[in-house]
């Protein structure tokens, strides 16, 4: 093979002369002393190698001198080579032709190849420029092959091209390789895209609609100012659990893969990592998810301004669409009027010109679709998408469809802000970033307050003293909207009142100081309360509740709507096109239907009873919406009117209502109820505030209760810790399942200190972080007690992270102590949920548990009181049965059913199980059917099983093993089963 440029001898050039066939052709460059027949003198060459691996395997072999043949053709010159005697083949082998040619593979040069042995085709250097066109590299050796040779001189599905495809690379000189270094400065990836310069019009469309964010989003709710008040609310990133099957699209918060607190802290991002591509793939469309309240209008708000003043450069345009006020079903909308005329952007002169510009740098272009989950109709979202940029015109959900499947604007980036239960999975699936909006932290909490009051450092002061006083309240301020509410009703209301005990006196009392402000404001247009028609306010909210829409009927009266909006109840959205009022937010529009249901005389009790509490029968469920209606519906029935003005009506009589609520409760039967159906039915029975359903409910409730699954956030902790007080005078105790809540560790030790709490089971993770906790404040009772209480029984793994955590449980049970700590007397005997596992299923199926199946062998032999141990499904393979047998079985001598269905186990790992099978001597039942494991190992298995005369069953059938073998076996050993 070729080596140094400058000189090439005659041995380095033959062994370059590889061939395969008869008739098959290498490019090679020229030796530096090779001159032409005609006394033409080489030149300097810069030619590829081009050598073809033999199909056959055996040596090439080269005609001695006498004979080669070199053809006549006059295209051609013919090199004299001096090759050594030595290098040369015996005689009687194949002739060698030698070809050089003129053109880059130009037609007479496959004339001139004479099928009687090798042809070497000699490439000039001229025939290579930098501007040729540079044909796809051989996948062999890298060089450029031209089709028309490959084509010609090597037919397709050859043996020869078969051999070339799977012959080593050969690093040679040659003219790509001399053009390396103009490709690597002109490839794609390295260089930079040149844009096309905006021209005026555009460069003022672009700072005129910055101006005009910098106008629109300065302030957030109640005229606070974005610089100001906001308080920076951390992401955190999100993955997808990929489900399959009929009912995998129901509930997208089941396929989120469910985070513990340390994990959470660890995935924390700030809003200026939220475009940051970290993968070598760019990310072009996220998600933002959050419960209502969270703020992911604010947010999105702030990431405007942020565009406004110059902190996202790698955005020439953003445009905000509200999905509010858009008719997804009109069908006369292009991508020009949706960008240019519905989004949050001042009207544009040039549009033609700004529109053009856009489509010059579609990468530069970030479109942002707030309030995602106000989309009516998610039926064929993705279908039928817009492929035109055209003025073509096309349904919003149509060019909603092109934008995400990049069927138009290919390149840009697109942002929507959905509720997780309310949108659609199959558009969340397929983005390429999910993030969660963070609630308040309690140091937010505390931020936010003193930010709220400013200066008025007494006031301040005060405030934030009741919040902290009361848990509840307290709670409730980690979602941001409630936490507003708060601070603005603790503003407003006299001084000596108590903070409110519900969510339903919360919004209730807020709602009427708004309106009460808003008629002393407009004393000439609201003098009382009677001019304020609010049942038509509440009415026109149940309306739009019925209808999943936010939006008022614009032929409201006048005097109405302007008090509602100068309250707050309403806010204005405004575009270049229209401007539409809706409810300011989902819990005001809820809570205004509930006192539509509650009070109005044109709803019966059977109406009031079926959008309040929680029912039994599996209903069409309306996500969060329908979850807060049912509170405020079930606290309005129980709570008195207050006195002054308030959105509550206190001669209307409710008697009959409230009795009918009150038999629902009494005839409720939590024993049937999924986890999230439980947790509401706590929130219902708190908003009573009535002992007397507090201790039914508790009465009524399951010994182990289950919120498997369901996301706890501070507010729901503090509920069900409340209801669980009353167990005391019931003297009941309850075991209790946390585990995929995402409950923070806060929670976690509040519900954990309970006396009714006898057993918990919650995230490794969080569970080792309570016990550092504890530890770290030295109480040492409530540590003895959460280790104790800990419970893994029945220990089922079906994600990853059910398993990661646990070889870390197990050090601590050996070492007793915690990590990085001292020992601790708690700890003397280990960790109780370990020594006391009876049933372990690790099913992470074909993706994780070959990966994760190690942890679980090193934790095995911690199982002292293991008794099923079932892991099919995993493809463990031979290793795993290996290590399985080897490190784990032998030392786990409880075991009595253990089951390795379906695992690929071939031969080798039939006979290490079949070498452990006789030391296991409480073993009943093995399955180790469908594997793959031939005669051999089935016998193996089958002599084992000899030894073991406690066993009862033997599952080892697999298409592998030979029908007679396996009778054969059967017939010896009725044990051994086929099913």
């Amino acid at each position: 093979r070729a080596e140094n440029e400058s000189h090439y001898d005659s041995e380095s050039f033959m062994s370059a002369l590889q061939t395969t066939g008869d008739i098959s052709t290498t490019c090679m460059p020229i030796p530096e002393d090779a001159t032409f027949l005609d006394g033409v003198p080489a030149k300097k060459p810069k030619a590829t190698v081009c050598p073809e691996s033999p199909s056959n395997g055996s040596t090439p072999t080269i005609a001695p001198e006498s004979s080669f043949h070199l053809s006549p053709t006059p295209f051609q010159h013919v090199l004299r080579i001096p090759f050594s005697p030595p290098l040369l083949p015996p005689s009687g082998g194949s002739p060698l032709q030698i070809i050089q040619t003129i053109g880059p593979y130009t037609p007479p040069l496959f004339g001139t190849v004479v099928p009687t042995g090798p042809t070497y085709v000699i490439v000039s250097p001229q025939c290579v420029s930098p501007g040729a066109q540079i044909f796809p590299l051989s996948p062999a050796t890298g060089t450029v092959a031209p089709p028309e040779l490959t084509g010609s001189v090597l037919p397709v599905g050859s043996s020869s091209d078969s051999a070339c495809q799977g012959s080593p690379t050969v690093d040679t000189l040659s003219p790509t390789k001399d053009l390396q270094k103009h490709n690597d400065s002109t490839s794609p990836k390295a260089e930079k895209k040149i844009r096309p310069e905006a021209p005026e019009c555009v460069k003022d469309y672009i700072h005129h609609t910055q101006s005009y964010m910098r106008d629109v989003c300065c302030s957030m709710r109640g005229g606070m100012g974005m610089e100001s008040h906001y308080v920076d609310a951390h992401l955190v990133q999100r993955k997808l659990l990929i489900k399959s099957g009929k009912n995998a699209n129901k509930c997208l918060e089941k396929e989120l893969v469910v985070l513990s607190d340390s994990e959470r802290k660890k995935a924390k991002l700030d809003r200026s990592q939220l475009f940051h591509n970290s993968d070598s793939k760019p990310k072009q469309s996220f998600a933002l998810l959050g419960k209502a309240g969270a703020g992911k209008t604010t947010f999105i708000q702030r990431l405007c301004l942020d565009w406004a003043s110059g902190s996202l450069p790698q955005f020439q345009f953003v445009f905000l669409l509200n999905c509010k006020i858009l008719d997804l079903t009109q069908s006369n909308c292009s991508l020009k009027g949706l960008l240019l005329d519905l989004s949050m952007s001042p009207r544009c002169e040039d549009s033609d010109s700004v529109f053009k510009h856009i489509l010059s740098c579609p990468d530069e272009v970030l479109i942002i679709f707030d309030s995602f989950d106000h989309i009516k109709d998610f039926e064929g979202l993705l279908q039928s998408p817009a492929k035109s940029h055209t003025n073509t015109k096309y349904t919003i959900k149509q060019l909603f469809s092109g934008l995400f499947q990049k069927e138009i604007l290919s390149g840009c980036t697109l942002l929507i802000a959905t509720r997780p239960k309310d949108v659609l999975n199959q558009v969340l699936r397929k983005m390429d970033s999910l993030l969660e909006l963070c609630g308040f932290s309690p140091e937010d909490i505390e931020l936010y307050t003193s930010k709220y009051f400013g200066d008025n450092t007494s006031l301040q002061e005060s405030a934030l003293k009741q919040i902290k006083n009361d848990r509840y309240i307290f709670s409730l301020c980690s979602n941001p909207l409630l936490c507003w509410t708060t601070c603005f009703l603790l503003e407003h209301q006299e001084s000596g009142n108590d903070l409110p005990s519900t969510l339903t006196d919360l919004y209730q009392r807020a709602t009427s100081k708004h309106l009460q402000l808003a008629s002393l404001e407009n004393s000439s247009l609201c003098k009382n309360r009677k001019l304020l028609d609010i049942p038509q306010l509440c009415k026109m909210a149940w309306e739009g509740f019925k209808n999943h829409d936010t939006h008022v009927n614009p032929a409201s009266s006048t005097e109405l709507l302007d008090c509602a909006l100068k309250s707050g109840i309403l806010t204005s959205f405004k575009t270049s096109e229209c401007q539409k009022n809706h409810f300011a937010d989902l819990f005001t529009q809820n809570l205004l239907s509930a006192v539509h249901l509650v009070q109005s005389k044109q709803v019966n009790e059977k109406m009031v009873v079926a959008n309040s509490v929680v029912h039994q029968k599996k209903r069409k469920v309306q996500g969060e919406s329908q979850d807060v209606l049912q509170r405020f519906v079930t606290g309005l029935v129980f709570q008195k009117a207050p006195d002054g003005v308030s959105i509550l009506d206190s001669s209307v009589n409710i008697k009959a209502k409230r009795k009918a609520v009150e038999t629902h409760l009494e005839s409720m039967k939590p024993n049937d109820l999924l986890p999230a159906r439980l947790l509401e039915l706590f929130h219902c029975v708190y908003e009573t505030s009535s002992a007397k359903f507090a201790k039914l409910l508790l009465k009524n409730l399951p010994d182990n209760l289950s919120f498997y699954g369901t996301q706890l956030c501070p507010s729901d902790v503090y509920v069900i810790c409340h209801l669980l007080q009353y167990a005391s005078t019931l003297k009941r105790t309850f075991s209790i399942n946390l585990q995929d809540t995402c409950i923070p560790i806060s929670g976690l030790k509040e519900l954990v200190g309970l006396q009714c709490i006898k057993a918990f089971w919650a995230h490794t993770a969080d569970t080792i972080g309570l016990w550092e906790d504890l530890h770290r404040s030295n109480d040492e009772l409530n540590l003895k007690s959460a280790i104790e209480k800990f419970t893994l029984h029945p220990f089922k793994a079906t994600e990853g992270y059910h398993i990661e955590s646990l070889p870390v449980l197990v050090q601590i049970h050996r070492e007793k102590k915690l990590p990085m700590s001292e020992p601790v007397s708690a700890l003397d005997e280990g960790v109780p949920a370990l020594r006391h596992l009876q049933r372990l299923e690790f099913e992470l199926g074909v993706q994780n548990g070959p990966e994760l199946f190690p942890k679980l062998v090193e934790a095995l032999p911690s199982l002292e009181s293991l008794q099923h141990l079932d892991l099919e499904k995993n493809q463990i393979g031979d290793s795993g049965a290996e290590k399985l047998a080897a490190k784990a079985l032998a030392s786990v001598p409880s075991l009595q059913s253990l089951s390795l269905y379906g695992n690929a186990i071939a031969d080798i790992g039939a006979e290490h199980l079949a070498l452990a099978l006789p030391d296991m001597n409480f073993l009943l039942d093995l399955n180790i059917a469908f594997n793959k494991f031939t005669d051999l190992g089935a016998k193996k298995l089958g002599a084992a099983l000899k030894n073991c005369t406690g066993m009862k069953s033997l599952e080892l059938w697999n298409d592998c093993i030979p029908y007679g073998v396996f009778e054969h076996l059967r017939l010896q050993d009725p044990r051994i089963r086929s099913l």
